[in-house]
């Protein structure tokens, strides 16, 4: 671990991150409270959510190719330059006078919604090439501390800035941080792989990562039910803004708050986790991670505001442990050449599933039925919980073929 500290790549890179998740944090707090706070706002943001799903859906698998085929250095440093020349020109807007209206903050939530499209894959990619193998545990550990407290930090500025600050002054933010990154990123001493210009046409390429996992189908059906977690923060981060305000009946600050304390969960995850499965496996830490997050979201409508935030931590605990865990048994498992379209393949099957409950969810909540909202995630994540378990007991196993992993312990 303390050679991964050492490393200038490492610092480079958390400096970039740090730097760019607090405005961009700050902002997709901002804009979701502003849409779910407009005319009709909680249907327009269910819709928004939905068809930025859907766009993610579709680019997604091409992303992954993407990943496995240009610089990665430069993927980064190109998503980070248009974002920040896009913020700056709704930042320019807002100083000169013009109000906001929805279609802007649509926009604005795009912009930061493909951003992260392109950003966790390529970044989850990079890591996995320049560092060494025994450096996964503590390093995913790390990046999630990292991302966590950015995230900590966003919240808590948001909670303050909502009140004070209009969006143009945020947007200002952003864009100072969207070009540190840039800087930070352009230090970094990395050159990249070769391309192989004799590779198969990309339309195979696409589906390189699904055949892959075909041949691994235990291994792949406990992949897919441990990123229940994840799709259900993606889903709460729709239906919590709503369900604090017209259920719990809270202001925009506890909307902050609520997201400090998620990030302090997810960094004493990030903490402990790369511990934890060090000991008793990352498949153990993930069942675990899995069924605390469960059990957290089964107990959010029985509870008033104070143990509503209490749960975030558990929640966040459940999230981020299982995603670290997972990313360490990704980044063990699966050869770097090929690891943006396995990881495009599971971030595809994730956002098919949030497209199908978003649809579902933003229909029910337009009908004042939140809490039917929170009883169907519960029960996906029990039915995600049990299948995990299942999976992990049986083994996993190469189709037709030989033995590949323990079935019960830590990843060879």
């Amino acid at each position: 671990m303390g050679n991964l500290y050492k490393d200038s790549r490492f610092r480079l890179i958390i400096f970039a991150n740090i730097a760019s998740s607090i405005g961009s944090g700050i902002t997709m707090i901002a804009i979701p409270w502003m849409l779910v706070s407009s005319d009709n706002g909680n249907t327009v943001f269910g819709y928004i959510s939905i068809c930025m799903t859907i766009i993610n859906f579709l680019i997604t698998p091409f992303i992954g190719n993407l990943v496995d085929k240009m610089n990665r250095k430069k993927i980064l440093l190109i998503s980070e330059f248009v974002c920040f020349l896009l913020l700056m020109l709704f930042t320019l807007i807002g100083f000169i006078g013009l109000p906001y209206e929805v279609w802007q903050y649509t926009i604005i939530y795009m912009i930061g919604s493909l951003y992260y499209t392109i950003f966790f894959p390529t970044m989850f990619a990079l890591n996995q090439e320049i560092f060494n193998k025994d450096q996964y545990k503590a390093l995913n550990g790390t990046m999630e501390v990292q991302s966590q407290l950015s995230s900590m930090i966003a919240g808590a500025l948001a909670s303050i800035l909502l009140v004070k600050w209009d969006l143009h002054y945020i947007l200002l933010l952003d864009v100072l941080s969207y070009s540190a990154a840039i800087y930070f990123y352009m230090k970094l001493p990395y050159m990249g792989k070769p391309i192989d210009k004799t590779e198969k046409s990309d339309k195979t390429r696409v589906s390189e990562g699904l055949r892959y996992m075909m041949i691994r189908p235990t291994m792949f059906a406990f992949l897919v039910f441990s990123i229940m977690p994840f799709i259900g923060v993606m889903i709460t981060n729709y239906l919590f803004p709503v369900y604090i305000r017209d259920v719990l009946k809270a202001s925009a600050s506890a909307y902050g708050i609520e997201s400090m304390i998620y990030a302090f969960g997810a960094i004493i995850a990030g903490m402990f986790v790369p511990i934890l499965a060090r000991k008793i496996g990352n498949e153990k830490t993930i069942i675990v991670s899995v069924i605390t997050y469960t059990i957290a979201i089964l107990l959010i409508v029985l509870v008033n505001l104070p143990v509503y935030l209490l749960l975030m931590f558990f929640i966040a605990v459940g999230n981020s442990g299982a995603r670290v865990a997972r990313n360490s048994f990704l980044m063990d498992q699966i050869p770097n050449e090929i690891i943006g379209r396995v990881d495009s393949l599971f971030r595809s099957i994730g956002l098919l599933f949030r497209i199908v409950l978003l649809a579902l969810f933003t229909q029910i909540v337009s009908s004042d039925l939140i809490i039917y909202c929170f009883i169907i995630l519960s029960g996906l994540l029990i039915v995600a919980s049990g299948f995990v378990v299942l999976s992990w007991k049986k083994g996993f196993e190469l189709k037709g073929d030989r033995k590949i992993e323990l079935s019960k312990g830590e990843t060879t």
